[in-house]
């Protein structure tokens, strides 16, 4: 969609903003990601075990991306359950994993991650057999250690939501309408003023733009939070 600029995001650990290219650059030797990782070493529950960086983006659209630490102990589903959440949910959709997608072979939920994945692999992530959702989810690394929280899956970092303008007067949009861009070739992005009096409704209400690769499909409306 129109409008959007280059996606940035924000390091858990240390705050810095940077690209997307720069972050997965970054967290590699981020010296405050390594001193929560030496802590939880020290201190954290637990024994240590194979922890994986997954670097995950929308197949198709480069600006919605994650950087997750997860246990390798942890089943796929626990994946397929935060990506639920944070970015998917909408109907109770059924969702797989495979290697190369739709043509690939599904990979059982109850797969452990280090048991399905080595570092350098892609996996497919395929929400909705209808309007579908499809992420990559590729190993990066692995680091063998204590886990930094409780979770099976940590947060690292997470694009900010795209900047994108309304296709009126040019300020931030806070809404999308899908019938300007089905039906009138238009990037469909209202501010709230403008939203507010837009006439368009064959489509349904406006959406709220929310940070997700899913805005725009089968209603999805956020809200598009990590689950913790």
């Amino acid at each position: 969609m129109a409008g959007r600029k280059q996606s940035r995001g924000v390091c858990v650990f240390c705050s810095k903003e940077m690209t997307k290219g720069g972050l997965s650059r970054h967290l590699k030797s981020c010296t405050a990601r390594q001193a929560a990782n030496a802590a939880a070493d020290a201190a954290g529950p637990g024994k240590p075990e194979t922890i994986f960086h997954l670097q995950i983006q929308d197949r198709y659209t480069s600006d919605f991306w994650l950087h997750l630490e997860m246990r390798g102990s942890a089943p796929l589903r626990t994946l397929d359950r935060y990506l639920r959440t944070i970015w998917l949910e909408c109907c109770g959709h059924l969702s797989r994993f495979s290697f190369g997608g739709w043509d690939g072979d599904e990979i059982a939920m109850s797969r452990q991650l280090g048991q399905a994945v080595e570092v350098g692999d892609e996996l497919t992530h395929i929400y909705d057999f209808g309007t579908s959702s499809e992420t990559l989810v590729k190993a990066v690394a692995t680091r063998t250690g204590k886990p930094l929280t409780k979770h099976p899956i940590t947060l690292m970092a997470r694009n900010q939501i795209p900047e994108v303008t309304c296709q009126e007067c040019g300020k931030p949009a806070a809404w999308l309408c899908i019938e300007c861009i089905y039906e009138y070739d238009k990037p469909g992005w209202l501010c709230q003023k403008h939203g507010k009096r837009h006439p368009h409704d064959d489509y349904g209400e406006l959406m709220p733009v929310v940070n997700s690769p899913r805005l725009g499909m089968c209603g999805y409306v956020g809200p598009a939070d990590p689950p913790y």
